[in-house]
């Protein structure tokens, strides 16, 4: 291939990513600002920890149940019309919503009909995610695909850093109507965006019927000797999180002060870390073997969560929290590559369906076990005890037998500063 061709080529992957990155940040910033609003909301409206709680399920839950088929779906049908299917549905169901509200008040039957549309949108993003996922490895080449996914993730940090900030921006000077259609508008946007890019679909030899599929899903996972392994040790990291994480709240209310401004704070440094891992991973691209990165940001959360959980300083305390950030998308990442670059083509769609639903699994079950721990016994020792098992994780990962070996970047990658 001439220098020409070569640089013509490269040219069109990168503006179909570009492209194909910009409809999903747009989508994902409306998304993610609405459902803020419709928690916070419903948090203001009722103080009621149930409907809460109720609203936590609707997000979670329908997200978990439909991961398994949606990931079926990703590999038999076009992955480009289910993500914009997906989007539209969502976006209908949402202008729907705001077009009945005036009739609902502001009772019962708001509250139910918010509950609905939160499990609908987590029905929609469920079926869009391994899609996505899917579609990654088609646009990007090999070689640029941990790069790519490190650029992904400092986007989708960078939207959930400021989604929340719109969100209350826009709930002071507006309505949950009002917010409610910025959803739409985002929405149709991202879906005009995703038109423009065009996604080659191979029909795949299908099975008889879905749950064959989903069958044939399972057996590939397992019988591989990288992507099970590679799966499990990714749900447990999610789990072992919970606690210097996902709790990070409730941690720094009980020892740090139950001030907004020192909640605000921990969460705007832990996305400014996520946001600083994916710009790091984006430029770098990590190291030649990516599994040697997920075992280094692994160990590194470990050690993280360990000093986390020791320090009395809470200035030191956010410093470790940034580090954290960067820790994190560096596991995802990884993952995230590995899952693509060892998955076969036409399994794509079903193995990011599981890894959807290993996390919006393990992250609830989580919050069940270590939450009503945090009321028993010290949060400080809770932490550490979860870095000491994580760090116990990522040397179960280092130390598995040929696990290395499928980790390796692809050999025409040249980039000079991997490790």
């Amino acid at each position: 291939m001439s220098k020409k061709a070569a640089e013509k080529q490269d040219s069109s992957w990168r503006a179909k990513a570009v492209l194909f990155l910009a409809s999903q940040g747009v989508t994902l910033f409306g998304s993610s600002l609405v459902q803020f609003a419709i928690v916070w909301y419903v948090t203001l409206q009722t103080s009621s920890g149930v409907w809460v709680s109720v609203l936590t399920a609707a997000a979670y839950v329908p997200q978990f149940a439909v991961s398994f088929f949606s990931g079926v779906w990703a590999d038999r049908y076009p992955r480009k019309r289910i993500i914009i299917l997906a989007d539209g549905a969502i976006a209908a169901a949402t202008l729907l919503l705001a077009v009945l509200m005036p009739f609902a008040g502001e009772g019962p039957a708001l509250l139910t009909a918010l509950a609905v549309i939160s499990a609908v949108r987590s029905l929609g993003a469920g079926i869009q995610s391994p899609a996505v996922g899917a579609v990654i490895p088609q646009l990007v080449p090999e070689t640029k695909l941990m790069k790519f996914n490190g650029v992904n993730s400092a986007i989708q940090s960078l939207v959930q850093f400021a989604a929340p900030a719109a969100a209350g921006a826009v709930l002071s000077f507006s309505t949950l109507r009002s917010t409610l259609m910025i959803d739409v508008v985002t929405a149709v946007v991202g879906i005009g965006l995703l038109a423009t890019v065009a996604i080659p679909f191979t029909k795949n030899p299908a099975a008889p019927s879905a749950f064959s599929d989903l069958k044939d899903g399972f057996r590939y996972a397992v019988k591989e000797s990288f992507i099970g392994p590679l799966l499990l040790f990714f749900g447990l990291f999610i789990f072992l999180c919970v606690p210097a994480g996902f709790l990070a709240t409730l941690f720094v209310s009980r020892y740090y002060g139950d001030t907004y401004w020192h909640l605000t704070l921990v969460e705007v440094i832990g996305f400014i870390g996520m946001t600083g891992g994916g710009v790091l991973i984006g430029a770098w691209g990590g190291f030649r073997n990516r599994v040697k990165t997920l075992v280094c940001g692994m160990s590194a959360f470990g050690v993280l969560a360990v000093a986390m959980g020791a320090t009395q300083s809470f200035p030191v305390y956010l410093i470790l929290m940034a580090i954290y950030g960067v820790a994190l998308t560096m596991v995802q990442t990884a993952s995230t590559t590995l899952l693509q670059e060892n998955t076969a083509p036409e399994m794509q769609g079903r193995m990011f369906g599981l890894f959807g639903a290993i996390y919006s699994g393990f992250l609830p079950l989580g919050m069940a076990v270590f939450g009503p721990l945090s009321d028993v016994m010290s949060m400080r020792r809770l932490m550490i005890l979860s870095g000491a098992l994580l760090l116990a994780l990522a040397a179960a990962i280092a130390l598995k037998k040929g696990f290395f070996q499928h980790g390796a970047a692809p050999v025409s990658e040249t980039t000079s500063d991997h490790g």
